[in-house]
Protein backbone atom coordinates (compact mmCIF):
# COMPACT_ATOMS: atom_id res chain seq x y z
CA UNK A 1 0.00 0.00 0.00
CA UNK A 2 1.32 3.47 -0.78
CA UNK A 3 1.69 6.24 1.50
CA UNK A 4 -1.44 7.86 0.56
CA UNK A 5 -3.57 5.21 1.54
CA UNK A 6 -3.74 3.73 -1.95
CA UNK A 7 -2.93 0.10 -3.21
CA UNK A 8 -0.49 1.12 -5.46
CA UNK A 9 -0.76 -2.81 -7.06
CA UNK A 10 -2.40 -2.95 -10.77
CA UNK A 11 -5.73 -4.70 -11.44
CA UNK A 12 -7.02 -6.04 -14.44
CA UNK A 13 -10.11 -4.69 -15.48
CA UNK A 14 -13.49 -6.74 -13.63
CA UNK A 15 -16.24 -6.87 -16.43
CA UNK A 16 -19.69 -5.69 -14.92
CA UNK A 17 -21.21 -8.51 -12.60
CA UNK A 18 -24.41 -10.17 -13.68
CA UNK A 19 -24.62 -11.44 -9.81
CA UNK A 20 -26.37 -9.55 -7.01
CA UNK A 21 -24.81 -10.81 -4.44
CA UNK A 22 -21.13 -11.65 -3.68
CA UNK A 23 -20.26 -13.82 -6.02
CA UNK A 24 -18.67 -11.08 -8.15
CA UNK A 25 -16.51 -11.36 -11.48
CA UNK A 26 -13.15 -13.48 -10.72
CA UNK A 27 -9.69 -12.48 -11.33
CA UNK A 28 -7.19 -14.78 -12.58
CA UNK A 29 -4.39 -15.16 -10.13
CA UNK A 30 -0.51 -13.74 -11.35
CA UNK A 31 -2.28 -11.83 -14.19
CA UNK A 32 -0.95 -8.71 -14.54
CA UNK A 33 -0.35 -7.47 -11.01
CA UNK A 34 2.63 -5.88 -11.45
CA UNK A 35 3.27 -2.13 -10.20
CA UNK A 36 3.47 1.02 -12.16
CA UNK A 37 6.63 1.76 -12.70
CA UNK A 38 7.09 -1.48 -13.94
CA UNK A 39 4.09 -1.87 -16.45
CA UNK A 40 4.18 2.46 -17.15
CA UNK A 41 0.70 2.87 -17.43
CA UNK A 42 -1.14 6.04 -17.22
CA UNK A 43 0.18 8.07 -14.48
CA UNK A 44 2.05 7.54 -10.65
CA UNK A 45 -0.44 6.40 -8.58
CA UNK A 46 -3.34 5.83 -11.04
CA UNK A 47 -5.32 2.47 -9.82
CA UNK A 48 -7.17 1.04 -12.76
CA UNK A 49 -10.28 -0.52 -12.02
CA UNK A 50 -13.29 -1.89 -13.88
CA UNK A 51 -15.79 1.03 -13.35
CA UNK A 52 -13.33 3.23 -10.56
CA UNK A 53 -12.77 7.22 -11.40
CA UNK A 54 -8.68 6.10 -12.78
CA UNK A 55 -6.83 9.70 -13.49
CA UNK A 56 -6.20 7.63 -17.11
CA UNK A 57 -9.14 5.95 -18.55
CA UNK A 58 -7.20 5.46 -21.86
CA UNK A 59 -4.97 2.46 -20.70
CA UNK A 60 -8.03 -0.50 -19.37
CA UNK A 61 -7.38 -3.72 -20.90
CA UNK A 62 -9.81 -2.75 -23.42
CA UNK A 63 -8.08 0.54 -24.43
CA UNK A 64 -4.80 0.39 -23.82
CA UNK A 65 -3.10 2.35 -26.05
CA UNK A 66 0.10 2.09 -25.17
CA UNK A 67 1.69 -1.90 -26.58
CA UNK A 68 1.47 -3.69 -23.26
CA UNK A 69 -2.01 -3.86 -22.44
CA UNK A 70 -2.99 -5.68 -19.17
CA UNK A 71 -4.81 -9.20 -18.38
CA UNK A 72 -7.87 -10.27 -19.54
CA UNK A 73 -10.61 -10.39 -17.25
CA UNK A 74 -11.33 -13.72 -15.32
CA UNK A 75 -14.36 -14.26 -18.19
CA UNK A 76 -12.20 -14.69 -20.60
CA UNK A 77 -9.13 -16.22 -18.95
CA UNK A 78 -10.97 -19.28 -18.68
CA UNK A 79 -9.86 -20.25 -14.62
CA UNK A 80 -11.48 -23.64 -13.84
CA UNK A 81 -11.87 -22.77 -10.04
CA UNK A 82 -15.40 -21.24 -10.51
CA UNK A 83 -15.22 -20.74 -6.57
CA UNK A 84 -12.62 -18.17 -6.30
CA UNK A 85 -14.82 -14.94 -5.46
CA UNK A 86 -11.79 -12.72 -5.28
CA UNK A 87 -13.04 -8.98 -6.41
CA UNK A 88 -10.74 -5.87 -7.59
CA UNK A 89 -11.45 -2.89 -6.24
CA UNK A 90 -10.13 0.89 -6.39
CA UNK A 91 -9.34 1.79 -2.37
CA UNK A 92 -10.07 0.62 1.24
CA UNK A 93 -8.39 -1.81 3.49
CA UNK A 94 -9.98 -4.95 4.84
CA UNK A 95 -12.24 -5.41 1.56
CA UNK A 96 -13.71 -8.97 0.96
CA UNK A 97 -11.89 -9.15 -1.59
CA UNK A 98 -8.82 -8.59 0.05
CA UNK A 99 -9.91 -10.65 3.24
CA UNK A 100 -10.66 -13.62 0.97
CA UNK A 101 -6.94 -13.29 -0.67
CA UNK A 102 -5.34 -13.32 2.71
CA UNK A 103 -6.70 -16.71 3.68
CA UNK A 104 -6.39 -18.12 0.15
CA UNK A 105 -2.60 -16.60 0.32
CA UNK A 106 -0.54 -16.15 3.60
CA UNK A 107 2.01 -14.23 1.57
CA UNK A 108 -0.26 -11.90 0.57
CA UNK A 109 -0.62 -10.06 4.21
CA UNK A 110 3.08 -10.41 4.38
CA UNK A 111 3.60 -8.22 0.99
CA UNK A 112 1.03 -5.84 2.61
CA UNK A 113 2.52 -5.34 5.97
CA UNK A 114 5.99 -4.22 3.74
CA UNK A 115 4.04 -1.55 2.18
CA UNK A 116 5.48 -3.35 -1.61
CA UNK A 117 3.47 -4.07 -4.58
CA UNK A 118 3.21 -8.22 -4.89
CA UNK A 119 5.86 -9.21 -7.84
CA UNK A 120 4.52 -11.06 -11.14
CA UNK A 121 7.02 -13.48 -10.45
CA UNK A 122 5.78 -14.89 -7.19
CA UNK A 123 2.08 -14.81 -8.57
CA UNK A 124 0.60 -18.29 -8.72
CA UNK A 125 -0.84 -19.07 -12.26
CA UNK A 126 -3.54 -21.16 -12.16
CA UNK A 127 -5.00 -22.39 -15.18
CA UNK A 128 -4.48 -24.24 -18.60
CA UNK A 129 -0.84 -22.36 -18.93
CA UNK A 130 1.01 -22.55 -21.76
CA UNK A 131 2.74 -25.51 -23.56
CA UNK A 132 5.75 -24.19 -25.49
CA UNK A 133 7.37 -22.11 -22.62
CA UNK A 134 8.54 -22.85 -19.07
CA UNK A 135 7.30 -21.39 -15.70
CA UNK A 136 9.20 -18.64 -16.53
CA UNK A 137 8.30 -17.74 -20.05
CA UNK A 138 11.46 -18.89 -21.55
CA UNK A 139 10.86 -21.25 -24.40
CA UNK A 140 12.43 -23.50 -24.53
CA UNK A 141 14.32 -25.85 -28.24
CA UNK A 142 12.18 -26.79 -30.91
CA UNK A 143 12.77 -29.61 -33.30
CA UNK A 144 11.64 -28.61 -36.82
CA UNK A 145 10.94 -31.14 -39.58
CA UNK A 146 13.19 -30.84 -42.90
CA UNK A 147 11.23 -30.23 -45.66
CA UNK A 148 11.62 -32.52 -48.52
CA UNK A 149 13.08 -31.32 -52.12
CA UNK A 150 11.57 -31.79 -55.07
CA UNK A 151 8.77 -34.06 -53.73
CA UNK A 152 5.94 -33.50 -51.91
CA UNK A 153 5.99 -33.78 -47.70
CA UNK A 154 5.54 -37.37 -46.80
CA UNK A 155 3.49 -37.35 -43.34
CA UNK A 156 2.01 -40.86 -43.65
CA UNK A 157 3.53 -44.06 -44.35
CA UNK A 158 1.03 -45.20 -46.44
CA UNK A 159 0.92 -44.45 -50.11
CA UNK A 160 -1.25 -41.34 -50.79
CA UNK A 161 -3.59 -43.00 -52.91
CA UNK A 162 -4.27 -45.72 -49.90
CA UNK A 163 -7.80 -46.07 -48.75
CA UNK A 164 -8.19 -45.82 -44.98
CA UNK A 165 -11.42 -47.53 -43.01
CA UNK A 166 -12.03 -50.40 -45.46
CA UNK A 167 -13.81 -53.43 -44.14
CA UNK A 168 -12.38 -56.48 -44.18
CA UNK A 169 -13.07 -58.32 -47.17
CA UNK A 170 -14.44 -55.18 -49.17
CA UNK A 171 -12.71 -54.60 -52.05
CA UNK A 172 -13.34 -50.64 -53.74
CA UNK A 173 -12.87 -50.14 -57.21
CA UNK A 174 -12.13 -46.61 -57.88
CA UNK A 175 -14.84 -44.80 -60.19
CA UNK A 176 -14.69 -43.88 -63.46
CA UNK A 177 -16.04 -40.70 -64.45
CA UNK A 178 -19.19 -41.58 -65.43
CA UNK A 179 -20.15 -41.99 -61.71
CA UNK A 180 -21.38 -38.31 -61.73
CA UNK A 181 -24.07 -39.06 -63.70
CA UNK A 182 -25.12 -41.91 -60.84
CA UNK A 183 -24.58 -39.37 -58.41
CA UNK A 184 -26.95 -36.66 -59.53
CA UNK A 185 -29.73 -36.04 -62.28
CA UNK A 186 -27.69 -32.96 -63.56
CA UNK A 187 -27.18 -33.21 -66.97
CA UNK A 188 -24.11 -31.65 -69.15
CA UNK A 189 -25.09 -28.45 -71.36
CA UNK A 190 -25.45 -29.25 -74.95
CA UNK A 191 -23.01 -26.31 -75.83
CA UNK A 192 -20.36 -27.61 -73.13
CA UNK A 193 -17.65 -29.63 -74.95
CA UNK A 194 -14.95 -30.64 -72.62
CA UNK A 195 -11.17 -32.06 -73.43
CA UNK A 196 -12.58 -35.14 -73.22
CA UNK A 197 -14.37 -35.28 -76.34
CA UNK A 198 -11.14 -33.92 -78.21
CA UNK A 199 -9.18 -37.19 -76.54
CA UNK A 200 -11.81 -39.13 -77.76
CA UNK A 201 -11.98 -37.74 -81.70
CA UNK A 202 -8.82 -36.88 -82.11
CA UNK A 203 -5.84 -37.83 -79.72
CA UNK A 204 -6.86 -41.42 -78.90
CA UNK A 205 -8.42 -42.03 -82.20
CA UNK A 206 -4.97 -41.34 -83.70
CA UNK A 207 -5.58 -38.30 -85.32
CA UNK A 208 -3.64 -34.96 -83.43
CA UNK A 209 -1.00 -33.29 -85.67
CA UNK A 210 0.82 -32.40 -82.51
CA UNK A 211 0.77 -28.47 -83.28
CA UNK A 212 -0.44 -27.34 -79.97
CA UNK A 213 -2.75 -25.22 -80.68
CA UNK A 214 -5.04 -26.88 -78.16
CA UNK A 215 -2.39 -25.92 -75.38
CA UNK A 216 -2.42 -22.60 -76.45
CA UNK A 217 -6.35 -22.06 -76.42
CA UNK A 218 -6.90 -23.91 -72.93
CA UNK A 219 -7.62 -20.49 -70.46
CA UNK A 220 -7.16 -22.29 -67.11
CA UNK A 221 -3.81 -24.12 -68.29
CA UNK A 222 -5.30 -27.46 -67.82
CA UNK A 223 -3.65 -28.57 -70.95
CA UNK A 224 -0.17 -29.47 -71.21
CA UNK A 225 2.10 -31.71 -73.13
CA UNK A 226 2.70 -35.55 -72.42
CA UNK A 227 6.00 -37.37 -72.32
CA UNK A 228 4.69 -39.14 -75.91
CA UNK A 229 4.87 -35.69 -77.35
CA UNK A 230 0.64 -35.58 -77.49
CA UNK A 231 -1.34 -33.08 -75.80
CA UNK A 232 -2.76 -34.24 -71.75
CA UNK A 233 -4.84 -32.86 -69.46
CA UNK A 234 -3.17 -31.80 -66.32
CA UNK A 235 -5.85 -29.91 -64.49
CA UNK A 236 -9.23 -30.01 -64.35
CA UNK A 237 -11.33 -29.00 -67.49
CA UNK A 238 -13.95 -26.07 -67.03
CA UNK A 239 -15.78 -27.44 -70.35
CA UNK A 240 -15.48 -24.16 -71.99
CA UNK A 241 -15.04 -25.63 -75.31
CA UNK A 242 -11.87 -24.00 -76.53
CA UNK A 243 -9.34 -26.65 -76.86
CA UNK A 244 -12.06 -28.09 -79.63
CA UNK A 245 -12.83 -25.07 -81.22
CA UNK A 246 -9.17 -24.12 -82.14
CA UNK A 247 -7.95 -27.87 -83.21
CA UNK A 248 -7.34 -27.93 -86.84
CA UNK A 249 -8.77 -31.41 -86.52
CA UNK A 250 -11.41 -31.01 -84.41
CA UNK A 251 -13.36 -27.88 -84.19
CA UNK A 252 -11.50 -25.79 -86.53
CA UNK A 253 -12.73 -25.96 -90.30
CA UNK A 254 -9.11 -25.23 -91.56
CA UNK A 255 -10.20 -24.28 -94.84
CA UNK A 256 -12.77 -21.23 -93.69
CA UNK A 257 -9.79 -20.10 -92.15
CA UNK A 258 -7.89 -19.68 -95.59
CA UNK A 259 -10.44 -17.28 -96.37
CA UNK A 260 -10.70 -15.24 -93.23
CA UNK A 261 -7.20 -14.59 -92.95
CA UNK A 262 -6.70 -13.70 -96.42
CA UNK A 263 -9.89 -11.30 -96.75
CA UNK A 264 -10.68 -9.52 -99.61
CA UNK A 265 -7.65 -7.54 -100.05
CA UNK A 266 -5.04 -10.32 -99.28
CA UNK A 267 -2.96 -7.65 -96.60
CA UNK A 268 -4.17 -9.31 -93.22
CA UNK A 269 -3.75 -13.06 -94.12
CA UNK A 270 -3.06 -15.75 -96.89
CA UNK A 271 -4.68 -16.10 -100.05
CA UNK A 272 -3.23 -16.01 -103.97
CA UNK A 273 0.43 -15.43 -103.82
CA UNK A 274 1.92 -11.56 -104.11
CA UNK A 275 4.58 -12.97 -105.91
CA UNK A 276 7.11 -16.00 -105.56
CA UNK A 277 10.86 -16.54 -105.82
CA UNK A 278 13.55 -18.97 -106.20
CA UNK A 279 16.32 -17.68 -103.44
CA UNK A 280 19.10 -18.76 -101.47
CA UNK A 281 21.58 -16.35 -99.20
CA UNK A 282 25.07 -16.49 -99.87
CA UNK A 283 27.19 -17.34 -97.45
CA UNK A 284 28.65 -19.98 -95.84
CA UNK A 285 26.75 -20.82 -92.96
CA UNK A 286 24.34 -22.41 -95.49
CA UNK A 287 26.30 -25.58 -95.72
CA UNK A 288 24.44 -26.85 -92.48
CA UNK A 289 20.91 -24.29 -93.78
CA UNK A 290 18.04 -26.58 -95.81
CA UNK A 291 18.12 -25.24 -99.39
CA UNK A 292 19.33 -21.89 -99.22
CA UNK A 293 19.13 -20.90 -95.90
CA UNK A 294 16.31 -18.55 -96.62
CA UNK A 295 14.45 -18.81 -93.61
CA UNK A 296 17.39 -18.21 -91.82
CA UNK A 297 18.11 -15.45 -93.92
CA UNK A 298 15.00 -13.65 -93.50
CA UNK A 299 14.68 -14.06 -89.32
CA UNK A 300 18.38 -13.07 -88.48
CA UNK A 301 17.90 -9.92 -90.98
CA UNK A 302 14.60 -8.74 -88.80
CA UNK A 303 16.67 -9.44 -85.45
CA UNK A 304 19.25 -7.11 -86.58
CA UNK A 305 16.52 -4.55 -88.07
CA UNK A 306 14.86 -4.97 -84.52
CA UNK A 307 11.80 -5.87 -86.24
CA UNK A 308 11.49 -9.02 -83.66
CA UNK A 309 12.87 -10.24 -80.51
CA UNK A 310 13.20 -13.75 -81.31
CA UNK A 311 12.17 -16.53 -83.39
CA UNK A 312 10.35 -19.63 -82.38
CA UNK A 313 12.29 -22.61 -84.11
CA UNK A 314 12.66 -26.20 -84.20
CA UNK A 315 16.00 -27.36 -82.48
CA UNK A 316 17.39 -30.96 -81.82
CA UNK A 317 17.41 -32.26 -78.41
CA UNK A 318 19.88 -32.67 -76.40
CA UNK A 319 18.73 -36.15 -74.97
CA UNK A 320 18.09 -37.45 -78.45
CA UNK A 321 19.16 -37.39 -82.23
CA UNK A 322 16.81 -35.37 -84.44
CA UNK A 323 14.45 -35.39 -82.06
CA UNK A 324 12.65 -31.45 -82.35
CA UNK A 325 12.08 -29.40 -80.22
CA UNK A 326 10.41 -25.56 -79.67
CA UNK A 327 13.39 -23.15 -79.32
CA UNK A 328 13.31 -19.00 -79.17
CA UNK A 329 16.26 -17.95 -80.73
CA UNK A 330 17.48 -14.50 -80.40
CA UNK A 331 20.78 -14.19 -81.81
CA UNK A 332 21.77 -14.71 -85.30
CA UNK A 333 24.34 -16.90 -83.95
CA UNK A 334 21.25 -19.11 -82.48
CA UNK A 335 19.48 -19.09 -85.63
CA UNK A 336 22.44 -20.61 -87.64
CA UNK A 337 23.31 -22.78 -85.26
CA UNK A 338 19.58 -24.53 -85.37
CA UNK A 339 19.25 -24.30 -89.36
CA UNK A 340 18.02 -27.31 -91.21
CA UNK A 341 14.45 -29.22 -90.83
CA UNK A 342 13.86 -32.11 -88.55
CA UNK A 343 10.67 -34.00 -89.66
CA UNK A 344 8.79 -34.08 -86.76
CA UNK A 345 6.65 -32.14 -84.45
CA UNK A 346 7.57 -29.79 -82.10
CA UNK A 347 3.89 -29.05 -80.62
CA UNK A 348 4.93 -25.25 -81.07
CA UNK A 349 1.73 -23.17 -80.57
CA UNK A 350 2.21 -25.05 -76.83
CA UNK A 351 5.62 -23.68 -76.30
CA UNK A 352 4.42 -19.75 -76.88
CA UNK A 353 4.69 -19.07 -72.97
CA UNK A 354 6.73 -16.40 -73.04
CA UNK A 355 7.79 -16.88 -69.16
CA UNK A 356 9.79 -19.80 -69.96
CA UNK A 357 11.93 -17.53 -72.37
CA UNK A 358 11.91 -14.50 -70.15
CA UNK A 359 15.62 -14.81 -69.57
CA UNK A 360 16.31 -14.79 -73.21
CA UNK A 361 14.16 -11.74 -73.90
CA UNK A 362 15.27 -7.94 -73.66
CA UNK A 363 13.53 -6.02 -70.70
CA UNK A 364 10.14 -4.95 -71.75
CA UNK A 365 6.90 -5.57 -71.28
CA UNK A 366 4.83 -7.95 -72.52
CA UNK A 367 2.90 -6.29 -75.03
CA UNK A 368 5.77 -4.49 -76.63
CA UNK A 369 7.28 -7.72 -77.66
CA UNK A 370 7.44 -9.40 -81.07
CA UNK A 371 8.47 -12.43 -82.36
CA UNK A 372 8.08 -14.77 -85.53
CA UNK A 373 7.30 -18.22 -85.72
CA UNK A 374 7.87 -20.76 -88.20
CA UNK A 375 5.91 -23.89 -88.67
CA UNK A 376 3.53 -26.07 -90.48
CA UNK A 377 0.84 -25.16 -92.22
CA UNK A 378 -1.45 -26.31 -89.62
CA UNK A 379 0.43 -24.35 -86.99
CA UNK A 380 -0.11 -21.37 -88.66
CA UNK A 381 -3.97 -22.09 -89.27
CA UNK A 382 -3.53 -22.39 -85.53
CA UNK A 383 -1.86 -19.05 -84.46
CA UNK A 384 -4.07 -16.60 -87.09
CA UNK A 385 -7.18 -18.35 -85.99
CA UNK A 386 -6.04 -17.90 -81.60
CA UNK A 387 -5.14 -14.07 -82.70
CA UNK A 388 -8.71 -13.20 -84.53
CA UNK A 389 -10.12 -13.54 -80.75
CA UNK A 390 -8.95 -11.41 -78.28
CA UNK A 391 -9.58 -13.84 -75.60
CA UNK A 392 -7.67 -14.52 -72.38
CA UNK A 393 -5.43 -18.04 -72.82
CA UNK A 394 -3.79 -17.80 -70.23
CA UNK A 395 -0.28 -18.50 -69.53
CA UNK A 396 0.41 -18.57 -73.53
CA UNK A 397 -1.55 -14.85 -73.81
CA UNK A 398 1.50 -12.76 -74.45
CA UNK A 399 3.18 -14.80 -76.75
CA UNK A 400 0.33 -15.54 -78.41
CA UNK A 401 -0.31 -11.76 -79.45
CA UNK A 402 3.49 -11.53 -79.89
CA UNK A 403 3.76 -12.93 -83.13
CA UNK A 404 4.16 -10.66 -85.51
CA UNK A 405 6.07 -12.67 -88.71
CA UNK A 406 4.69 -16.18 -89.64
CA UNK A 407 6.45 -18.22 -91.79
CA UNK A 408 5.34 -22.15 -93.28
CA UNK A 409 7.26 -24.73 -94.43
CA UNK A 410 5.91 -26.87 -97.41
CA UNK A 411 4.78 -29.73 -95.54
CA UNK A 412 2.64 -33.15 -97.20
CA UNK A 413 3.03 -34.89 -94.18
CA UNK A 414 4.94 -35.00 -90.42
CA UNK A 415 6.37 -37.91 -88.85
CA UNK A 416 6.06 -39.03 -85.32
CA UNK A 417 9.76 -39.37 -83.94
CA UNK A 418 9.73 -42.55 -82.20
CA UNK A 419 8.28 -44.48 -85.93
CA UNK A 420 10.36 -42.80 -88.14
CA UNK A 421 13.95 -42.99 -86.52
CA UNK A 422 13.54 -46.39 -84.56
CA UNK A 423 11.01 -48.38 -86.27
CA UNK A 424 11.70 -47.38 -89.85
CA UNK A 425 15.24 -46.08 -89.94
CA UNK A 426 16.94 -48.24 -86.90
CA UNK A 427 15.05 -50.93 -87.00
CA UNK A 428 13.76 -51.81 -90.08
CA UNK A 429 17.21 -50.22 -92.51
CA UNK A 430 19.83 -50.48 -89.89
CA UNK A 431 20.49 -46.70 -89.61
CA UNK A 432 21.26 -45.10 -86.51
CA UNK A 433 19.84 -41.82 -85.75
CA UNK A 434 23.37 -40.89 -84.87
CA UNK A 435 24.71 -41.28 -88.30
CA UNK A 436 22.26 -39.09 -89.94
CA UNK A 437 23.82 -35.70 -91.10
CA UNK A 438 20.74 -34.57 -93.24
CA UNK A 439 17.14 -35.22 -94.33
CA UNK A 440 14.69 -34.40 -97.11
CA UNK A 441 11.69 -35.20 -98.47
CA UNK A 442 11.62 -34.27 -102.03
CA UNK A 443 9.93 -34.99 -105.56
CA UNK A 444 7.87 -38.52 -103.36
CA UNK A 445 11.13 -39.20 -101.94
CA UNK A 446 12.78 -40.05 -97.97
CA UNK A 447 15.81 -38.79 -98.81
CA UNK A 448 18.66 -39.30 -95.70
CA UNK A 449 22.47 -38.73 -95.69
CA UNK A 450 25.17 -39.26 -93.77
CA UNK A 451 27.70 -36.46 -92.21
CA UNK A 452 29.74 -36.62 -95.18
CA UNK A 453 26.83 -35.95 -97.50
CA UNK A 454 26.64 -39.08 -98.90
CA UNK A 455 22.98 -40.22 -99.36
CA UNK A 456 22.36 -43.51 -97.47
CA UNK A 457 18.30 -43.73 -98.14
CA UNK A 458 15.96 -42.85 -101.32
CA UNK A 459 12.89 -44.44 -101.17
CA UNK A 460 9.40 -43.48 -101.96
CA UNK A 461 7.89 -41.30 -99.19
CA UNK A 462 4.92 -43.74 -99.64
CA UNK A 463 7.27 -46.67 -98.04
CA UNK A 464 7.66 -44.37 -94.76
CA UNK A 465 3.73 -44.28 -94.43
CA UNK A 466 3.37 -46.49 -91.22
CA UNK A 467 5.57 -43.40 -89.67
CA UNK A 468 3.47 -40.52 -90.59
CA UNK A 469 0.91 -38.86 -87.90
CA UNK A 470 -2.90 -40.26 -89.51
CA UNK A 471 -3.86 -37.04 -89.19
CA UNK A 472 -1.63 -35.53 -92.00
CA UNK A 473 -3.49 -37.08 -94.18
CA UNK A 474 -6.49 -34.82 -93.97
CA UNK A 475 -4.61 -31.77 -94.57
CA UNK A 476 -5.09 -30.04 -97.59
CA UNK A 477 -2.57 -26.89 -97.17
CA UNK A 478 0.59 -27.98 -98.72
CA UNK A 479 1.69 -23.93 -98.82
CA UNK A 480 0.40 -22.77 -95.96
CA UNK A 481 -2.16 -20.12 -97.24
CA UNK A 482 -2.55 -18.70 -93.88
CA UNK A 483 1.44 -17.56 -93.79
CA UNK A 484 3.49 -14.64 -94.45
CA UNK A 485 5.83 -16.16 -96.18
CA UNK A 486 6.32 -20.16 -97.48
CA UNK A 487 9.51 -21.36 -98.06
CA UNK A 488 10.36 -25.31 -99.38
CA UNK A 489 11.89 -26.76 -101.88
CA UNK A 490 9.93 -28.13 -104.39
CA UNK A 491 9.73 -25.94 -107.61
CA UNK A 492 13.41 -24.59 -107.25
CA UNK A 493 16.54 -26.74 -108.01
CA UNK A 494 19.18 -27.69 -105.74
CA UNK A 495 20.82 -25.29 -102.73
CA UNK A 496 17.78 -22.84 -103.65
CA UNK A 497 14.62 -22.15 -101.85
CA UNK A 498 10.84 -21.67 -103.15
CA UNK A 499 9.71 -18.70 -101.89
CA UNK A 500 5.91 -17.71 -101.73
CA UNK A 501 5.05 -14.20 -100.39
CA UNK A 502 1.59 -14.10 -99.76
CA UNK A 503 1.26 -10.76 -97.47
CA UNK A 504 2.00 -7.31 -97.30
CA UNK A 505 3.87 -8.39 -94.21
CA UNK A 506 5.65 -10.56 -95.91
CA UNK A 507 6.66 -8.88 -98.34
CA UNK A 508 8.42 -5.77 -96.29
CA UNK A 509 10.39 -9.23 -94.47
CA UNK A 510 11.76 -10.23 -98.02
CA UNK A 511 12.58 -6.28 -98.98
CA UNK A 512 14.42 -5.92 -95.76
CA UNK A 513 16.68 -9.44 -97.04
CA UNK A 514 16.92 -9.06 -100.42
CA UNK A 515 20.51 -7.43 -100.76
CA UNK A 516 21.74 -10.59 -98.99
CA UNK A 517 19.91 -12.97 -101.34
CA UNK A 518 20.67 -14.27 -104.68
CA UNK A 519 17.23 -14.73 -106.01
CA UNK A 520 15.11 -15.21 -109.42
CA UNK A 521 11.95 -15.78 -110.36
CA UNK A 522 10.50 -19.14 -109.22
CA UNK A 523 11.82 -21.69 -111.56
CA UNK A 524 8.99 -24.36 -111.83
CA UNK A 525 5.41 -22.94 -110.74
CA UNK A 526 4.06 -26.02 -111.96
CA UNK A 527 5.83 -28.40 -109.52
CA UNK A 528 4.10 -26.72 -106.81
CA UNK A 529 0.81 -26.71 -108.60
CA UNK A 530 1.09 -30.45 -108.74
CA UNK A 531 1.97 -30.77 -105.51
CA UNK A 532 -0.68 -28.92 -103.77
CA UNK A 533 -3.49 -30.85 -105.92
CA UNK A 534 -2.03 -34.20 -104.70
CA UNK A 535 -1.88 -33.04 -101.35
CA UNK A 536 -5.72 -31.53 -101.62
CA UNK A 537 -7.18 -34.73 -103.34
CA UNK A 538 -5.72 -37.18 -100.71
CA UNK A 539 -7.10 -34.78 -97.61
CA UNK A 540 -10.59 -35.44 -99.76
CA UNK A 541 -10.34 -39.08 -99.77
CA UNK A 542 -8.90 -38.93 -96.24
CA UNK A 543 -11.77 -36.29 -94.87
CA UNK A 544 -15.16 -38.00 -93.12
CA UNK A 545 -16.31 -34.15 -93.51
CA UNK A 546 -17.33 -31.90 -96.09
CA UNK A 547 -14.61 -29.75 -97.45
CA UNK A 548 -16.63 -26.53 -97.45
CA UNK A 549 -14.56 -22.89 -97.38
CA UNK A 550 -18.23 -21.22 -97.21
CA UNK A 551 -19.21 -22.90 -94.23
CA UNK A 552 -19.02 -21.75 -90.41
CA UNK A 553 -15.31 -21.30 -88.89
CA UNK A 554 -16.22 -23.65 -85.77
CA UNK A 555 -17.41 -27.66 -86.33
CA UNK A 556 -20.05 -28.47 -83.30
CA UNK A 557 -18.83 -31.73 -81.91
CA UNK A 558 -22.11 -33.72 -82.46
CA UNK A 559 -21.83 -32.53 -86.07
CA UNK A 560 -18.26 -34.33 -86.43
CA UNK A 561 -18.95 -37.13 -84.04
CA UNK A 562 -22.06 -38.17 -86.37
CA UNK A 563 -19.41 -37.68 -89.52
CA UNK A 564 -16.90 -39.35 -87.73
CA UNK A 565 -18.89 -42.04 -85.81
CA UNK A 566 -17.19 -40.94 -82.36
CA UNK A 567 -18.70 -41.00 -79.28
CA UNK A 568 -21.66 -38.53 -77.97
CA UNK A 569 -20.71 -37.44 -73.99
CA UNK A 570 -17.74 -40.10 -73.77
CA UNK A 571 -17.38 -38.57 -70.13
CA UNK A 572 -20.38 -40.87 -69.63
CA UNK A 573 -19.04 -44.17 -70.77
CA UNK A 574 -16.23 -43.82 -68.74
CA UNK A 575 -13.72 -42.61 -71.12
Amino acid sequence: MGTDGKDERVFPGVPESNTDDDAAVMVPEGAGAQSRDETNHGREGAIETNGGNAEDDSCSPNTCTCGEKTAEPAASAGLADTDDKRVATGGGEGTDGEREQSKRDPEWDAERSDGGSRSSSTLRADGAGVANVDETGDLGDLEFTEPAEDVSQDVYDDAPDTRVGIPDGVDLDTPEYSIRSQMNDIETPDEKTWFMELDEAVIDDGRCIQCGTCVAACPSDSIGIGDDGEPELVKMCTGCSLCWDFCPRGGLRYERQWKITGGEDNVKGAGDPITEFSAKVDDDWTDQAQDGGVVTGILSTLLEEGKIDGALVATESDEQEWKAESYLATTTEELIENAGTVYNQTMALGNLDLGQWEHKLPDKSWDELSIAIVGTPCEIEGIRALQDFDWDYQAQNEGIQAVEYTIALMCTKNFNYHSLMGEQLEEQRGISPSEIGKMDVLNGKMMVYDHDGEMIVEEDIENFHDAALKGCDECADFTGFCSDITVGSVGSSDEYSSVILRTETGVDAWELTEPKLDYHDLEDKSAIGKLQGWDKKKAFESLERPFEPDAPRFIEYTDHAENYGTALNPHDQGH
